[in-house]
């Protein structure tokens, strides 16, 4: 069902503004949308993407963020394209200072010739020893296997400058006996004061025990002992990009499969590390499929904040499907340690000083079940029923945030349509039927005849207030709650002029001091 074409002229927006459009009437089983009038649209210009860069003609895949001396953060990446030759993924490195605008370097480090180990690269790390040079491990990957040695092995680069970088003329590598010689990737290199010595993390996969994150460990980053598995829950074909890092007191250890990034923790470096019951973050996509959300994150360090830097997948066949391939845009969280030594994360904290401007809030009620008060709308609808109520264009980069406060188990959340041209409403998620965050393009009167696509679980049942953000640049929609979870998606039927609004189905919600704002 789609909701009906207003037959009345449009509301002036001063009088949306004086007379807050409140509506006490009960909730109706449709929406009597033939009784409300609707905002005007505003001009709409798309903006470059300042926060959520890719390159021109390519994506970003798997990253590997290293921070400078003095603070800069560079994000090496492997560069995907859609026509990727037999020679593919060459690094290419992005730098910021705030997380709210990107240097492109381009490319730091080419794959070799068809005969070399490393025809296609594979993730890695950049790090610097104590001499002040500077080192980047990487996987080279030939499907020739290389004489039987493998298809995949560690190689090794060094640089003076982290501008030129050279390789080393064979790889440090491959994998041990006892392991597959095909699924052996993306080296995490570290010094460890206590051992004395660097520590290598590798995903690999152990012929009994399966996906493993397994460890090496060198006086020189030259001589490499094997260790054995550091972590080995027995659940995944392979633990990629793996990554250690220490917040607090507590060690977590984060890692990638199933088109998601995982996380575990433990109380030593050494382990034994074990997941929370909800290790995942952000998105997963396709339900009993696959489909890439938020990927191969690894965390970067920039003052007293640790962030959690991956990418979120480009869309796939169909828009708004909830289905994301493989490489797309940067996409950086902040990690937050909870009370209990779990993770979450929130928008990056120098976002704030970017989304300086308060825009005026402003709404009108699109169905039954709605009132509206300043910058507070209460919705209330019946088991069989929703409330909607439209806020006007949504700029095309913006945060918004606000408390939410809904009662039973139903499902509230923004709304996505509603322009002149398209007056459809799709809905982005808070699931409290499923608990669950989700999106891909259905609209409110479809949420309860197809199932979520691109999802992350969320717990609805210890409380019923919650803070929420949204930051959205162009299509990329990120929606963050209670500094616990993420779902990252790309929302093309909330650009182009496309209305933001407010919905409840089947249940009464608040939002609450509503903020919106945009770039100075």
């Amino acid at each position: 069902m789609r909701c009906r074409k207003s037959a009345l002229a449009f509301f002036l927006i001063t009088a949306l503004l004086l007379s807050g459009c409140g509506s006490a009437a009960a909730p109706a089983q449709e929406p009597a949308a033939e009784q409300y009038e609707r905002i005007p649209d505003e001009p709409y210009e798309a903006v470059p993407y300042t926060l959520y860069p890719a390159p021109e003609g390519g994506y970003v895949g798997d990253v590997m963020p290293f921070v400078t001396e003095d603070g800069l953060l560079e994000i090496y990446y492997l560069y995907d394209t859609d026509h990727n030759g037999q020679g593919y993924h060459p690094i290419h490195m992005y730098s910021t200072d705030d997380l709210v605008g990107y240097d492109d370097h381009g490319m730091v480090l080419n794959y070799g010739q068809m005969y070399d180990p490393d025809p296609a690269i594979g993730t890695g790390c950049v790090m610097q020893d104590s001499d002040g040079l500077y080192h980047l491990f990487y996987t080279g990957h030939n499907d020739t296997g290389n004489g039987g040695m493998g298809r995949e092995c560690v190689m090794h680069a060094e640089s003076s400058d982290r501008e030129t970088w050279v390789k080393d003329e064979a790889p440090l590598f491959f994998a041990p006996e006892g392991y597959s010689r095909d699924d052996f990737r993306d080296p995490e290199v570290f010094w460890v004061e206590e051992d004395g010595c660097y520590w290598l993390l590798i995903a690999a996969r152990n012929n009994t025990l399966g996906g493993v994150v397994a460890k090496y460990s060198s006086p020189d980053l030259k001589n490499w002992e094997f260790c054995g598995p550091l972590y080995a829950p027995q659940a995944q074909y392979m633990l990629e990009c793996p990554d250690l890092f220490r917040m607090g007191d507590t060690w977590y250890l984060t890692y990638s499969w199933d088109c998601v990034t995982y996380y575990a923790m433990g109380d030593s470096m050494d382990g034994p590390f074990k997941a929370p019951l909800d290790n995942i973050l952000d998105g997963k996509g396709l339900i009993g499929g696959s489909g890439f959300v938020f990927y191969a994150a690894k965390t970067a360090r920039m003052g007293e904040n640790t962030y959690l830097c991956g990418w979120l997948g480009r869309a796939g066949l169909s828009s708004d499907s909830g289905v994301y391939q493989w490489a797309g845009s940067v996409m950086n969280h902040q990690l937050v340690q909870r009370e209990d030594k779990t993770l979450g994360v929130k928008a990056p904290e120098t976002f704030e000083g970017y989304f300086a401007v308060d825009k005026l809030v402003f709404a009108a009620p699109m169905t039954d079940g709605v009132e509206i008060s300043g910058n507070n709308i209460a919705l209330s609808a019946s088991e069989d029923s929703y409330a909607l109520a439209d806020m006007g264009t949504r700029p095309a980069t913006m945060t918004l945030e606000c408390d939410l406060s809904f009662d039973g188990e139903g499902c509230v959340g923004f709304a996505f349509g509603g322009s002149e041209s398209d007056e459809t409403y799709t809905a982005l998620c808070l699931d409290a039927r499923q608990d669950l965050l989700h999106y891909e393009g259905y609209e409110i009167e479809d949420l309860r005849s197809f199932e979520p696509m691109a999802v992350t679980k969320f717990d609805f049942s210890p409380s019923d207030t919650y803070h929420v953000k949204l930051v959205c640049e162009n299509e990329i929609v990120v929606l963050y709650v209670d500094d616990c979870k993420a779902l990252s998606s790309r929302i093309t039927h909330s650009v182009d002029g496309a209305h933001i609004g407010v919905f409840a189905d089947g249940c009464g919600a608040t939002f609450s001091n509503i903020s919106i704002k945009i770039p100075g």
